[in-house]
């Protein structure tokens, strides 16, 4: 049967007519509906998306397939075909013990890769009994003080044959330094070791605010991993550029991508500058991202990163290699998001926020467990939140194509959107000299403050709802398990640690301490000296201490 294009056109028009105005008629009768909504970043979002709010947008200049430059619809062309992303639960509380068996019960239950949480006195650099690490030992992350810390950390775990994740950033290098050697007394050769350092120290006076040194010697630190991983690390990621933090502490997600990538550009720029070639390391830099609440906005967020990070890795630092131009990211879902009333409902936020991620194209992923707003994760809880992963990868189907979402007038246009609005901050961090002077002005951290307060007043005000805390309460009395830690792990840390300040050669780590402080008087890489002194079994204190000896220790200046 041959159609009549003619009366086709015709009768697609009287249906678009008659469409517009039963639409006009339904919004005189609910001008509530013709209002904009706004992403949580603040961006308008209209009622209605259509191949229109696409006009300026090239197919294959801006989106492409996946696998291929600029990479918006993903690294890899097969994606979750071809390989599922890591499941990779973020742990760590009070002994090495304690956390060493955790990250065995994880992997006996389908975990895929280790992420290390550190407790406050190892992130600044304290050993246990400093007097700053009074009161704080092992209550959001294990302690590491020693080399015998880290070695009880992984004994059993099969470190050449599975990749860590540590989150720790002002220390990294002497943390890395401990896991090297670590592996080494086991037979395990550095180039066989695969995983992440986070090592974004810029984020750390951002957001997190756990640093060890000024920025420029940070700097320093941080190129000098970059240089001695390339040449003896090949599979390892030397640093996890975060945006997670950002967000955690109150930034909207377009704040999120533009300050984290800022922050990306900044690490390459300094390494270049050194004298590093850009395709030497840029192909082992990785990202860390949050996924928050708002479900496209979210998704966005990932595919403009990559997109982003492509372009400038190509035309700005004049990277060839195609892996340089890879932009690729662990995702944790939205700590901040979830709340100590109804615990069991952060289940959903948790699956909602994943599932974003996933979509968006992640290349591993934290499930934050239904408890952790009101203690560190319980086995149950834990299990519950790898088992998030687990359902979505196997159950729901959506790893059966990738990028599915692409295509959708309304995702596509927030990508757009969402690169446009980055690139406005990175303006202004250049007109304020960089990410360095911009953080020594207390931009990022007054945006954030900003952001973080608006965001507040609207929860306070109902006009953004929080199910179970400012809607749909209830009395109901906590019926989830709740984690209690070892009473006594403390004191067999410390006794630990004391031994193994009596039972090494002291003679040996002096003269390693006073390799150390010369090579960071002079321009050297400190890594091989940070080595020998871990080797000598130096305490991440000790070896700290040397550093904030020569290079200060950072005091952040008042933000108004």
């Amino acid at each position: 049967m041959l159609w009549d294009r003619k009366a086709l056109d015709e009768t697609r028009r009287d249906q678009e007519k008659w469409e517009s105005q039963i639409l006009q008629k339904s919004l005189e009768q609910h001008p509530e509906w013709a209002e904009e909504f706004v992403t949580t970043s603040g961006m308008p979002i209209k009622r209605l998306y259509t191949p229109t709010d696409l006009s300026e947008t090239d197919y294959q200049r801006d989106t492409g397939f996946p696998g291929q430059y600029p990479f918006t619809r993903g690294v890899h062309p097969t994606m979750y075909r071809g390989r599922l992303w890591t499941m990779r639960m973020f742990a760590g509380f009070g002994t090495a013990e304690e956390t060493n068996e955790r990250y065995k019960y994880l992997l006996k239950h389908g975990e895929t890769g280790l992420s290390v949480a550190f407790d406050f006195p190892t992130l600044y650099g304290y050993d246990t009994d400093a007097p700053e690490a009074e009161g704080e030992f092992g209550k959001c992350g294990v302690a590491v003080s020693s080399l015998a810390d880290m070695e009880i950390l992984f004994d059993g775990i099969p470190v050449d044959e599975i990749t860590t994740s540590m989150t720790i950033n002002g220390p990294a290098a002497v943390i890395w330094a401990m896991y090297i050697v670590a592996a080494e007394k086991r037979g395990i050769s550095m180039e066989n070791l695969g995983g992440t350092i986070q090592n974004d120290v810029l984020k750390e006076y951002i957001a997190q605010k756990s640093w060890l040194l000024p920025p420029k010697p940070s700097m320093r630190l941080i190129v000098d991993t970059f240089e001695f991983g390339s040449k003896y690390l090949p599979k390892w990621n030397t640093i996890s550029i975060s945006g997670y933090h950002i967000r955690e502490a109150g930034s909207t997600a377009v704040q999120e991508l533009a300050f984290t990538l800022a922050d990306g550009f900044a690490y390459v720029k300094a390494a270049i500058e050194r004298g590093l070639d850009v395709d030497s390391f840029a192909p082992r830099l990785s990202f860390f991202f949050n996924a928050h609440n708002d479900f496209f906005e979210e998704v966005a967020k990932y595919r403009a990163a990559r997109r982003i990070w492509a372009r400038e890795m190509r035309e700005r630092f004049g990277a060839i290699n195609p892996r340089s131009w890879l932009l690729r990211f662990h995702t944790q879902t939205a700590g901040c998001s979830l709340t100590a009333q109804q615990p069991e409902t952060n289940i959903v936020r948790t699956t909602i926020q994943a599932l974003a991620a996933i979509l968006g194209g992640t290349q591993s992923l934290h499930t934050n467990s239904m408890d952790e707003a009101l203690a560190l994760p319980s086995e149950t809880a834990v299990r519950i939140a790898l088992r998030t992963q687990q359902i979505i990868a196997h159950e729901s189907g959506v790893i059966n194509s990738v990028d599915p979402l692409a295509g959708s007038y309304l995702v596509e246009a927030l990508t757009n959107r969402m690169e446009q609005e980055a690139y406005k901050y990175f303006e202004i961090v250049e007109t304020l000299g960089g990410v360095i002077p911009a953080i020594e002005q207390g931009f990022f951290q007054r945006e954030i403050a900003r952001s973080a307060y608006r965001y507040q007043r609207e929860i306070e005000q109902r006009k953004r709802i929080v199910v179970g805390m400012n809607e749909y309460a209830s009395d109901e009395p906590l019926t989830i398990p709740i984690l209690r830690m070892d009473s006594e792990g403390e004191r067999r840390h410390l006794e630990r640690l004391a031994r193994v300040r009596k039972e090494r050669d002291n003679d040996l780590l002096a003269q390693r301490i006073k390799a150390l402080r010369n090579a960071a008087k002079s321009t050297e890489n400190l890594m091989p000296c940070i080595l020998e002194a871990v080797r000598a079994n130096g305490t991440l204190g000790e070896i700290c201490d040397v550093l904030r000896d020569v290079f200060g220790e950072y005091r952040e200046p008042p933000c108004i």
